[in-house]
């Protein structure tokens, strides 16, 4: 796109009194003069051209804010994504394109109205959903802050995932650990603990929300106002490599505890990585798979130095640090050998032995052994519960089924729905590490939202001329956030908003047959004063 050709059009626009262009509009200085800018000229309305207004627009919107304007008199252009990359080899077309855009946020900006942000009062209560490491953690953060914390565990104790680890790669104690983090959580009366319980039903919204736990038989109602989701996930349950038909074929955490408990006694051990995982049913990789392998791999050879151990991989993916581990492994005798999913390994029964037929790529030839042991490397799966979950919440899942966060870099632990959280494996696999620092995360936005005695919502949402509702439920029906509801008003039903829990889509609005409904920000006329701005072009 050419910028400097755009600018100079859009000083032609009507009603444009200053334009320039920058190289980088969203930088500290660059905010600077549009203030200064919009002083100096005494500007009612500013239109910024460029990237996504997703990543940018509520950096823009404060601003304008700063400067004194309502934050709503600001109307962003995308001429990044939907312009200059999508055509970023028709450079002349794409300038044009550039124009057209700007001239249709010029338009829509003549029709902006400032907006009023609604606020609603935040109970400074939290609901944990899961007390595995994460939850844990983040109840733990949340309550050295003061914060009352509801902290909810299916099982009949806590601990999750981390029950089952013994040992790890950095030669912590994790039970130790574990037993610490359990200890702790029964120190602060702040937090309640209800193990052996469900979170069946959540209503309500971000510094409001109403739920319901069934615990011991019967249910009780709690107030909080944010929730954290911390569900975990579960270790893939093989159906290959004879796995539940011959006892010496187990998984990684099976062997862990096998030598926790002092049984193990192999002198040949082989490991298969990515069972369950980077397939066509589940094309990711597990993360940690390749860690848990070389971390018992390591283990054998320090307890028994003279066992075989041989690790049959399609990547070898100790990421970090944990590379180093790799090579210790090497060092000490493990093999590795390599397989694509053309040429993958066979075990079969061979009278009282099990045999493992695998291509050798360096030998170029098919290799027999017969270990004592054969090892998979399970995939970390979702938690079964979570699809009942996403719809108790309204909160999205990937397509493999983990919890899906706002935006990856820039809302990491955070909800497209306000005031739920997300961390540790209910995201997807993870370490130890990382779940504790994203439970730390989330605890740290959840006490952004209930450290405040009011919270300010989003402005954008849809309003009700009640002159012109019929009560027909259309909007009730349709909308995904239960933000619309009926009341009775004159003896007859009207639509009636619940401001914090709309998102403005608008939704409601396009489908209204009477039009009693309109989007502010998105109104009928805006979006037409867009449209023929384009087609003027």
């Amino acid at each position: 796109v050419n910028v400097p050709e755009v600018t100079e059009y859009a000083k032609t626009l009507p009603n444009v009194v200053y334009a320039e262009n920058n190289l980088y509009t969203c930088s500290e200085d660059t905010q600077k003069r549009i203030k200064e800018k919009i002083i100096e000229y005494n500007l009612n309305r500013v239109v910024v051209a460029s990237c996504t207004p997703r990543t940018h627009e509520p950096l823009f919107r404060e601003t304008v804010r700063e400067a004194g304007l309502n934050e709503y008199l600001f109307e962003m252009a995308n001429i990044r994504d939907q312009c200059s990359w999508v055509h970023m080899h028709e450079p002349k077309a794409a300038t044009e394109k550039a124009k057209d855009l700007v001239r249709s946020a010029v338009a829509k900006a003549r029709m902006l109205r400032p907006l009023k942000k609604p606020t609603v009062s935040v109970i400074p209560v939290a609901l944990v959903i899961g007390g595995g490491i994460s939850g844990m953690t983040a109840s733990l953060e949340l309550a050295k802050q003061g914060f009352e914390v509801h902290l909810v565990e299916r099982e009949k104790e806590l601990g999750g995932n981390l029950r089952r680890i013994y040992y790890l790669l950095e030669g912590e104690d994790p039970q130790e650990y574990l037993g610490n983090l359990v200890n702790e959580i029964t120190k602060y009366p702040n937090i309640h603990v209800y193990l052996g319980a469900e979170v069946v039903e959540v209503g309500g919204f971000v510094g409001n929300f109403k739920s319901k736990i069934f615990y011991n038989g019967g249910v009780k109602e709690i107030e909080h106002g944010v929730i954290i989701v911390a569900t975990g996930a579960m270790e893939y349950k093989p159906e290959e490599y004879l796995y539940g038909v011959d006892q010496r074929v187990i998984t990684q955490r099976e062997l862990e505890e096998k030598i926790h408990k002092g049984l193990f006694n192999a002198k040949s051990v082989a490991m298969i990585q990515c069972v369950g995982a980077r397939n066509e049913e589940n094309p990711n990789c597990s993360r940690i798979c390749c860690s848990e392998a070389i971390k018992n791999a390591l283990k054998i050879k320090k307890i028994s130095p003279e066992t075989e151990v041989y690790v049959l991989y399609k990547d070898v993916r100790s990421y970090g640090f944990k590379e180093e581990y790799y090579h210790e492994a090497l060092k000490k005798g493990v093999v590795f050998i390599n397989y694509n999913d053309s040429q993958k390994p066979s075990v079969a029964k061979e009278g009282d032995r099990i045999k493992l037929v695998f291509w050798e790529p360096v030998l170029q030839q098919e290799i027999e052994i017969y270990p004592d042991l054969v090892v998979l490397s399970a995939a970390v799966v979702p938690n079964p519960d979570n699809k009942k979950v996403a719809e108790m919440l309204k909160v999205p899942l990937t397509k493999d089924g983990f919890f899906l966060e706002a935006h990856m870099k820039l809302r990491p632990v955070d909800f497209q729905t306000e005031g739920i959280f997300l961390c540790g494996l209910a995201h997807g696999p993870k370490s130890i590490d990382e779940c504790v620092s994203q439970a730390c995360a989330a605890a740290a936005r959840a006490a952004t939202i209930l450290s405040k005695k009011v919270l300010e919502m989003e402005g954008i949402i849809a309003t009700v001329n009640e002159d012109l509702c019929g009560g027909c439920r259309i909007c009730e029906a349709l909308c995904s956030f239960g933000a619309v509801e009926m009341r009775e008003k004159e003896r007859r039903l009207v639509a009636h908003i619940i401001e914090a829990l709309c998102k403005g889509c608008g939704t409601c609005g396009s489908a209204c047959p009477t039009k009693a409904i309109s989007p502010q920000h998105f109104t009928t006329e805006q979006i037409l004063s867009q449209v023929r701005a384009i087609l003027a072009g």
